[in-house]
């Protein structure tokens, strides 16, 4: 638990860096990769290691699908296994992170084009802390959810994001957790232990993506049916998709592309993941 002098600490303003935040997009996959050592996790704790140390990390989770815009406001969140049918390893974990209630409340305030809610029930969800556990095992950094309202189309995230853009200015890691290709139903279950497998439509279309990305040209990204049926057959419902409108829309125009675990699984889905800064 973290003690009560780091928590003033957390609940003081956050000040201005010398140095931007970058903003990642992360492909999460399965909820194994967070007590597992792949090669997904070993990239994830080696990213920690290459960016500033920031003050706060905020996600934006493929599995907070909410009506209306939340964020999570308490003093210490809750670590949720939203999953089922896993080892009882996975439901055994558990991430002590602090939350930020002063930040969440700055964020509320930030975002001029929604109505936030602070949020006091939900917590972390795999999206999230499968992910940040690898990245800071300490679990010392504060770290917060923002929701996804599922009543509104990706163009409204990607404006959305953009007023989250002071909080890179303050050292706070903006993280959008999904996977650009993520399709279930399509799963080759049997090929999920290949290093790269994927369908040629999902192969395609996660090439279009990225393609799309480094030439910084989102506006078919934001349209993605515009892209045809790979398009369609890759995002075949959008939550997973989302989180990727908010690391673009915070991208601006210095801001340097990369990739990393650019890598397809299971046939339907890919782990590529983005860092922008």
């Amino acid at each position: 638990m973290t003690s009560l002098s780091s928590f003033i600490r957390f609940t003081s303003e956050l000040k201005e860096q010398e140095e931007l935040m970058p903003v990642l997009f992360v492909g999460h996959g399965s909820p194994m990769n967070g007590i597992e050592d792949t090669q997904f996790s070993r990239r994830w704790t080696q990213m920690a290691k290459e960016i500033p140390t920031p003050t706060a990390v905020l996600v934006v989770s493929a599995h907070w699908f909410t009506k209306g815009t939340k964020i999570t406001a308490m003093d210490f969140p809750q670590t949720i296994h939203d999953f089922g049918g896993f080892p009882k390893e996975l439901f055994a974990v558990q991430y002590p992170a602090p939350g930020h209630p002063a930040l969440a409340k700055e964020t509320a305030q930030l975002l001029h084009s929604a109505h936030v809610e602070l949020d006091h029930d939900w917590g972390l969800d795999h999206g999230t802390w499968t992910i940040v556990r690898h990245m800071y095992p300490e679990a010392k950094i504060p770290v917060l959810q923002l929701s996804i309202d599922f009543t509104k189309g990706p163009q409204y995230h990607y404006e959305l994001a953009k007023e989250l853009y002071a909080l890179r200015k303050k050292g706070v890691l903006i993280m959008g957790s999904g996977n650009m290709v993520h399709n279930l139903r399509m799963v080759a279950w049997d090929r999920l232990n290949d290093s790269n497998y994927g369908y040629d439509w999902a192969v395609n279309i996660n090439n279009k993506f990225k393609e799309l990305i480094t030439a910084g040209d989102h506006k078919p990204l934001i349209e993605y049916s515009s892209l045809g049926k790979e398009a369609l057959l890759a995002i075949p419902t959008p939550e997973h998709y989302l989180p990727l409108m908010y690391t673009l829309g915070l991208k601006n125009a210095k801001d340097k592309v990369s990739f990393f675990n650019d890598k397809a699984v299971g046939g339907s889905l890919t782990m590529t993941s983005i860092k922008i800064g």
